[in-house]
């Protein structure tokens, strides 16, 4: 007799049947809601992966273990785009802990010459611990940061440190309350320096954010009636369902909850301040995308149909192109909002 071969339906891989259960474009399209980009504001750059800490909730899946650094070359590159286009205002480096690229020091000091608003996106802790490949120090950053006049942005996820150490490791507070001093020390956060210090806040779990003005209030109140520290803002941010969160929530059986969360807290005024619309991130290989959370899904920025990167760099283009979505950007979407400056609304 002859053997009967059965054929199998072909497996459909899980992000796809995620995207296709939770589809944004579907609920903009319901709302009559179009984003096209407004501008470009902010060059965001994500000039290292390494990191001198492990995270639970990091979308960057950055850690000590990560190599990847953006080259001179391509540093070169992002300074040239930065002088031959005035509309872009801000700098926006971020990693893993951006110090840890060898050519930070130099990005922030010609992008400063170019008169360029420079926020940097800091751990707090690599001051503390240094370079974890080479061991060479951070000590100097506070004052390097006030001689730059950089907006530094820091994340703090909670005022107590059983809270701050469960997601971002032990003894990651106390640390960080030493970094925050030395700061504050330089003038950060204290009224009539002009030297920005803001805190960047993210749930510990899947949760939707608090209001960010009753937790911003709560933060200044805590901090300094403990510590005496001073800061300007609270960044509330949503944290977004990709990479290690997203693999930690599937571990925990609770993916599906947090989506219909997030899809149900959809608020058409959040959406229509979205920081895709205003912003382009650049990854340590030079590839552009329309924002850091597409960046670390791969979704790159297709112009001609060819990546758009910074050497074939396009202004015209890239305010013309079409937002690619997905279901991550309810994340961004939900009740207030979220983007790097915190709520939207």
């Amino acid at each position: 007799m002859s053997q009967v071969t059965v054929l199998r339906p072909r497996e459909i891989p899980q992000d796809r049947v995620d995207e296709a259960k939770y589809n944004f474009n579907k609920a903009l399209s319901e709302k009559n809601i179009d984003l096209p980009p407004q501008n470009i504001e902010t060059l965001q750059i994500n000039i290292t992966k390494l990191c001198n800490q492990t995270c639970l909730h990091c979308h960057v899946d950055a850690s000590p273990k990560r190599k990847e650094q953006m080259d001179l070359e391509s540093v070169d590159r992002c300074l040239e785009i930065l002088s031959s286009n005035k509309s872009i205002k801000n700098l926006d480096l971020t990693g893993g802990a951006p110090e840890l690229n060898p050519h930070f020091d130099y990005l922030v000091k010609e992008a400063t010459k170019l008169d360029k608003h420079v926020m940097v996106r800091h751990n707090l802790t690599v001051t503390i611990d240094g370079n974890p490949v080479t061991g060479e120090t951070k000590e100097y950053l506070p004052e390097f940061y006030a001689e730059n006049r950089v907006e530094v942005i820091s994340s703090l996820p909670y005022y107590q440190e059983y809270f701050t150490d469960k997601q971002r490791g032990k003894g990651v507070f106390e640390k960080s309350i030493e970094s925050i001093l030395l700061l504050n020390e330089q003038g950060f956060g204290k009224q009539g320096t002009s030297l920005e210090l803001n805190f960047v806040y993210n749930p510990v779990g899947a949760f939707l954010p608090a209001s960010q003005e009753n937790l911003e209030t709560d933060f200044k109140r805590e901090l300094h009636k403990k510590y005496g520290i001073e800061f300007n803002n609270l960044f509330v941010i949503t944290n977004m369902p990709i990479n290690r969160f997203k693999q930690q929530l599937k571990r925990l059986g609770a993916y599906d909850e947090y989506m219909e969360k997030l899809v149900k807290a959809f608020n058409p005024s959040a959406a229509q301040g979205v920081m895709c619309r205003s912003l382009i991130s650049v990854s340590h290989d030079g590839r552009i995308y329309d924002c850091d959370f597409n960046q670390m899904l791969e979704m790159d920025v297709i112009i001609d149909h060819e990546p758009m990167t910074i050497f074939n760099f396009d202004y015209e283009k890239l305010v013309n192109r079409r937002i690619m979505f997905g279901s991550h950007c309810f994340g961004c979407t939900a009740g207030s909002g979220s983007s790097c400056g915190g709520a939207t609304t």
